[in-house]
């Protein structure tokens, strides 16, 4: 009877655990513990600057002459880097006189170089502020300015966007790292300088500056904490097995806490070898990934429906189908939708995806190991453990009034937990007592630091971190993000400024005012620009020649990412009916419609999209063909 009853037994063990997800939770609860167990040991020994992994890998006889990093066809071991770093940083301290805390803007496309500055200003104990290479103008000004750097390290091909606003940043130095100032730099000393330089006063301190979109329509510098870098670190290598023998891949820039710390500083913690291209495309980057044999990828969900999209390669010489010839098993990322997350599996061969969610200035991440069907499109999966001794204590999803994107709270003032499969925004715990020990908030940006913290949530005096996102549980589990609020959409793997595109459409003399959002399309990831704008003149229809101003306008003063690919033609924007109470633009009804060129009641609306080098009308048949796909923007 035992013989018998042992299957029986062992079958209901594995349903319980299948169902309750108890061996998950105790894997994400130890990868999650060590991560704190670890850190607090590195904050006593001194060793939370991941300059001293640098020095730890070069030092060993049986890792130094490892790769480290890989770019367009050079490999940096960990010898040859440190040896570099040394260099460098030594000429900084001496020729440009960079002290210890002192932080240092540096501009830079995703390349080695990016990396070798930014180790360089940590072996002496700076600071780096990580700046956008796609922001030009006064957006760019803005950056320079708040992170208070008295120099910005600029690479050549950046160097016009810096000269064109160097009297809106000085008396800050504007300093081009030409490969001539490369080879003085490189050829002198590689010295080390002691300990002390790079002292550590508290786990809270600032080690970089990464920039986000937010609230006042420039981007803000979150204060990315030394404990928080290496919590990452520590998480992430666990949970990819990063380390020797390990290659992770991306094309997700370094300005970017994807790119330069799930993707660069974990791979140093670990041991591990970090390639990357310059940036993103689907005509490179599988033969990229082929050629340096990546065992895992650091993704953003978009770029993976553009693979989807691609068309298959294939082998010149045998004609055989190389989608599923590579060596990556496991990707890890953010913003995989649902319905691209199965294809991609399957036509790559992917046996494991990770899906994450956290926000560089947040106060804690989830994750989705996900092997199969169950959580695919989910940003966390949990089970009654982790749920019951974490998630219920530290999150919670409120209901929220999506007119003003603000927590609706009931008569005793608390807020109103969203019930199951209920959409609302998720909050973070953070200890009322000691906000700072969780949330470092923005460098010298207290208002907007104090934005960020939601009060009286639960109980009277509380205290919580708004994510400005909008999640659901599901069953069995399972957390889904649906949308963020308020001024911010996301495009092309970008927070958008709603507010800061305005300023500029506003600038034009063209416009008479302009409400921006964005908008859901057909076959596409995140929210596109939609601008509805009324033009002056009477607010009648633009001419061609002011529709392609107007594009040039917006083209040289924001990113790429930024510029609105769609204007709906309104007669003002500003009337009582499409503002709230305190004249904040209303966006609700706007982004609801879209940009079908047909509205709820049959009128036809006037829409235009960008085409080129300027506006052009978009109408019935442009829609039509963007509902079936066959428009990819």
């Amino acid at each position: 009877m035992a013989a018998l009853a042992a299957p029986a037994v062992a079958g209901a063990l594995a349903y319980v655990n299948a169902k309750a997800a108890v061996g998950y939770d105790l894997f994400m609860a130890k990868s999650i513990a060590q991560g704190y167990v670890q850190s607090a040991y590195r904050e006593r020994a001194q060793k939370l600057n991941l300059f001293c992994d640098l020095e730890y890998w070069a030092a060993r006889a049986d890792h130094a002459d490892l790769p480290f990093l890989v770019y367009q066809g050079r490999t940096w071991t960990y010898a040859q880097l440190h040896d570099t770093v040394l260099r460098y940083g030594h000429w900084l301290r001496t020729e440009l006189g960079i002290r210890p805390k002192q932080v240092v803007a540096m501009c830079y496309t995703t390349s080695d170089m990016f990396v070798v500055t930014w180790m360089a200003l940590w072996s002496i104990g700076a600071t780096p502020a990580f700046i956008n290479y796609l922001l030009t103008g006064k957006g760019l000004a803005h950056c320079l300015r708040i992170s208070t750097s008295e120099i910005c390290l600029v690479e050549p091909s950046l160097a016009s966007n810096l000269q064109e606003i160097s009297a809106d940043v000085a008396p800050m130095k504007i300093l081009v790292v030409t490969p001539e100032v490369q080879q003085v730099a490189f050829s002198g000393p590689a010295v080390r300088y002691p300990d002390e330089d790079r002292k550590i006063d508290d786990k809270k301190d600032l080690s970089i500056l990464i920039y986000t979109s937010g609230t006042t329509g420039f981007p803000k510098a979150a204060v990315v904490s030394w404990i928080k870098i290496l919590r990452i670190c520590i998480v992430t290598s666990n949970l990819l097995g990063l380390g020797k023998g390990h290659t992770q891949f991306t094309s997700m820039p370094f300005y970017h806490s994807t790119g330069s710390l799930v993707g660069v500083a974990s791979t140093l913690f670990a041991g591990g070898t970090i390639a990357f291209s310059q940036g993103f495309s689907k005509h490179t980057f599988w033969s990229d990934v082929r050629a340096t044999k990546a065992n895992s990828i650091v993704y953003i969900g978009e770029a993976l429906r553009y693979l989807l999209d691609a068309p298959p390669e294939h082998d010149a010489a045998t004609g055989a189908c190389l989608d599923k010839k590579h060596h990556v098993r496991t990707i890890y990322g953010a913003g995989l939708r649902a319905d691209v997350w199965p294809r991609f599996k399957e036509r790559f061969g992917i046996d494991t995806v990770i899906e994450f969610y956290g926000a560089t200035e947040g106060v804690l991440g989830t994750w989705n190991i996900s092997r199969n069907s169950f959580s695919e499109g989910a940003v966390a999966r949990v089970g009654w453990l982790l749920r019951t001794l974490f998630f219920d204590r530290m999150t919670l999803i409120v209901r929220t009034d999506w007119a003003t994107d603000t927590p609706v709270r009931d008569a005793r003032g608390r807020c109103v937990r969203a019930a199951l499969g209920e959409t609302g925004e998720l909050l973070l715990k953070v200890p009322a007592d000691d906000i700072d020990a969780a949330f470092q908030g923005y460098y010298n940006n207290a208002q907007a630091t104090r934005d960020k913290i939601l009060r009286d949530v639960a109980v009277p005096g509380d205290a919580w971190f708004r994510t400005g996102d909008a999640l659901r549980w599901e069953r069995d589990g399972l957390l889904f993000f649906r949308d963020r609020l308020g001024d911010t959409f996301r495009w092309k793997g970008e927070n958008v400024s709603t507010m800061e595109v305005g300023n500029v459409m506003g600038m034009h003399p063209c416009v008479a005012e302009a409400n921006v959002y964005g908008v859901e399309l057909p076959h596409h990831d995140g929210r596109a620009g939609c601008a509805a704008t009324a033009f002056c003149g009477g607010g009648g229809a633009p001419s061609p020649a002011e529709l392609a101003s107007l594009a040039a306008h917006l083209r040289k003063a924001l990113p790429r990412y930024a510029v609105p690919l769609f204007i709906r033609l309104v007669d003002g924007v500003g009337r009582a009916e499409t503002t709230t109470g305190t004249h904040k633009q209303q966006k609700v009804a706007l982004r609801k419609a879209g940009v079908n060129p047909v509205g709820e009641d049959g009128e036809e609306i006037t829409l235009y999209w960008l085409r080129g080098d300027t506006y052009v009308p978009f109408g019935k048949e442009e829609w039509r063909r963007m509902q079936v796909g066959k428009v990819k923007l």
